[in-house]
């Protein structure tokens, strides 16, 4: 169809009136979006079409708040802001979904096998790493679908890269302490079903200052590996595969947090260097 042919009167009828197939509907729309003259001569229902182009502006121009966006805003949070925490992707529901099968999996096992303390030590020794890849997968062009247009708004960058973090910790420590008190007792030798929250809290912060050096991906795998490793020294080397859950070990993750906290602070303006801007 070219510019100097214009569509037949019965031909716009039965498109008004929705008796084409697909074929025809689609021939005949790509001649409407070149002449003004057949557009014109379509018989629609100006109440409709505008009641209908109504309803459509108002879905793109307001898109209806995710779950998470809604209840940020309930708790007082801006609605911009909120919008922008809601975004991260280890808030989405194929992460967090995953995190709940891999706590049940986790709680499950160590049920299933109660007198086993393996059991409960593979829980203990994952439930730190899930808060560490939260933080991972809260920011960055490497995770983030849309970090571009959200790169081009003023709360780019650290400050957004910390509220993401913190978001994602809330929730990763949330799932995890309801799946450690659904752990068997008796306890961990010499520790507790809580023994995960000090390293946890240790890794992420630890996560958020490396992050100022390197990127987080790269930050949140090394520390991973590295406790990891960790656990794997004690059980083999050492001889005691609850060491790192113990009190005294528990001590030192307490001096850590105390250390890095500030040292987070201090930092703060640097986190995510590995973002292009």
């Amino acid at each position: 169809m070219n510019a100097q042919w214009h569509l037949p009167v019965e031909l716009t009828e039965r498109y008004a009136a929705g008796g084409l197939d697909a074929v025809q509907v689609m021939s005949v729309e790509s001649h409407l979006a070149r002449c003004g003259r057949c557009r014109a001569a379509v018989p629609y229902e100006r109440e409709w079409l505008a009641e209908s182009w109504a309803a459509i502006e108002d879905v793109v121009g307001r898109p209806r708040p995710r779950f998470a966006e809604r209840a940020l805003h309930r708790l007082g949070v801006p609605e911009h802001l909120a919008r922008l925490v809601a975004a991260t992707p280890a808030l989405g529901r194929a992460w967090l979904t995953a995190m709940a099968l891999v706590l049940a999996f986790a709680v499950a096992s160590a049920r299933l096998a109660v007198r086993d303390p393996d059991a409960v030590l593979a829980f203990l020794a994952a439930a730190p790493v899930l808060p560490l890849l939260g933080i991972a997968f809260a920011y960055g062009p490497r995770v983030d679908p849309v970090h571009e247009a959200q790169a081009a708004t003023p709360l780019s960058g650290p400050r957004l890269f910390l509220l993401r973090a913190v978001a994602v910790l809330t929730v990763a420590f949330a799932l995890t302490g309801v799946a450690a008190l659904l752990l068997p007792r008796p306890s961990v030798p010499g520790g507790s079903g809580a023994a995960w929250l000090l390293p946890a809290l240790t890794l992420s912060l630890a996560a958020l200052v490396l992050s100022t050096r390197v990127s987080s991906l790269v930050a949140a795998a090394a520390l991973a590996a590295a406790w990891a490793g960790a656990v794997l020294v004690c059980g083999v080397a050492v001889g005691d595969r609850f060491l790192p859950f113990q009190p005294p070990a528990q001590a030192l993750y307490g001096a850590a947090v105390a250390l890095l906290l500030p040292l987070l602070y201090a930092r703060r303006r640097r986190l995510d260097p590995g973002e292009h801007r």
